[in-house]
């Protein structure tokens, strides 16, 4: 009974939070974000630093005489031979500017954006957004932004998201029409997990990008969406 209780009583904190004494929409998006395929290059300042760090270790370190270290070169060594070569890091999707592939900028990370309509968009003309979905009676506000996702690439098998709570939010008020509630939009990040390819679906058209041409698709939030995504 005591359990009953306390569970109900969160359920009422939680409707409690989310709801808005103006009306405002609450809404969950996804940036769903495809990590770095193979390791970039080092920043010049890393690579500096990392350089100083060596020499000034070396100074402390042991010498040791010259004829145990010539004893390696004393041991048999056998006639094979490894020729590697390093995937080139430019794929075909990169020659072809394929924003639709996720085979592009492997040593960068990727957030997927859809064209569409959606929630705040004026007069219901297709925009380009987030995958996102109006919290309505989800049981928790991630709950939503799973069923936004879900609802765009139709499995969630190979995503994780990252956290229970928001990375951010932000409120959008409506330009033309005042009377249209303002809404508030709250960012959850997810990750692809082991995959290529995905059935994108129920959207009239989709793009993988970076982080800076993320940022030309929304030039009004821009300062915004560069605080907020870390790459």
């Amino acid at each position: 009974m005591l359990r009953w209780r306390t569970s109900a009583s969160r359920s009422m904190i939680c409707k409690r939070w989310f709801s808005s004494s103006n009306n405002d929409k609450i809404v969950a998006s996804v940036l769903f974000e495809r990590l770095p395929v193979v390791v970039p290059k080092i920043d010049p300042t890393v690579y500096a630093f990392q350089e100083f760090s060596f020499r000034w270790r070396q100074q402390y370190r042991r010498e040791y005489p010259e004829s145990f270290l010539k004893k390696s070169d004393t041991r048999g060594k056998g006639d094979y031979q490894i020729d590697y070569k390093p995937a080139p890091r430019i794929s075909e999707a990169d020659k072809t500017n394929d924003q639709r592939s996720l085979q592009r900028a492997l040593d960068r990370r990727l957030y997927l954006l859809v064209h569409g309509t959606t929630h705040g968009s004026h007069s219901g003309m297709p925009v380009w957004h987030f995958p996102e979905k109006v919290y309505e009676s989800e049981e928790t506000l991630r709950k939503c932004a799973e069923s936004a996702l879900e609802f765009v690439i139709g499995d969630l098998s190979h995503s994780y998201f990252v956290g229970n709570a928001p990375m951010g939010h932000m409120v959008t008020k409506p330009t033309e029409d005042k009377e249209i509630p303002s809404i508030k939009r709250f960012f959850f990040k997810s990750q692809v997990i082991a995959i290529n390819k995905f059935d994108i679906r129920k959207c009239d058209d989709f793009v993988w990008v970076t982080k800076d041409e993320l940022l030309e698709y929304f030039p009004e939030q821009a300062e915004f969406l560069n605080k907020m995504i870390i790459s």
